[in-house]
């Protein structure tokens, strides 16, 4: 097992992941993407020699999705709504999506308004839900992003929201292995 790391983490750690059924990883790598074509697909390229291989092998499969595979894996995620209840769906979220949206918590009422509002009309523009890798991002900046992102056109927009899932796939594989390690 090499000793190099990636954010602290030692490259190898996969063997659990190789070890669980294929009901079990299927399950795993839902936590993480919710494509099922995704989920599939790192289903079947197990075994992982390490994290490396892993973390490369859920890019090319994200890769080789479809605009069908992008909304599946959006809808896993809570979706900026009303704003009474929109701390506390981010504080429910799954284990490895905690903190995730955190910057929410500390957020003031009016940004709370007006995330949920910017959201209603990404929908209502784009047909799916706003989409950021909000890890580290204050409720202020993931607005900004909105407000900046809401003049796209689909086809520009369906990519950015598609690379932002693809960095919160990496985040949530990366925290399962540190789990495990």
């Amino acid at each position: 097992m090499s000793s190099s790391t990636k954010k602290g983490l030692k490259v190898g750690g996969c063997s659990f992941i190789n070890q669980l059924s294929k009901e079990q990883a299927l399950d795993l790598f839902m936590q993480c993407n919710t494509s099922q074509k995704w989920c599939m697909r790192m289903e079947q390229s197990r075994p992982f020699s390490d994290s490396q291989s892993l973390l490369a092998t859920a890019d090319q499969h994200w890769e080789l999705s479809t605009e069908e595979d992008y909304l599946e894996a959006f809808e896993g995620h809570p979706e900026i709504g009303d704003v009474s209840t929109l701390r506390e769906k981010y504080r429910n979220t799954e284990k490895l999506a905690g903190h995730e949206q955190s910057g929410v918590n500390t957020a003031n009422e009016n940004t709370l308004e007006l995330l949920t509002q910017g959201n209603q009309d990404y929908k209502e523009k784009f047909g799916f839900i706003f989409i950021v890798c909000a890890t580290g991002k204050s409720a202020e900046e993931m607005l900004e992003l909105l407000l900046k992102r809401l003049p796209n056109n689909r086809k520009q927009e369906l990519e950015n929201a598609a690379e932002e899932q693809r960095k919160i796939t990496q985040i949530r594989l990366l925290k399962l292995l540190e789990e495990k390690a």
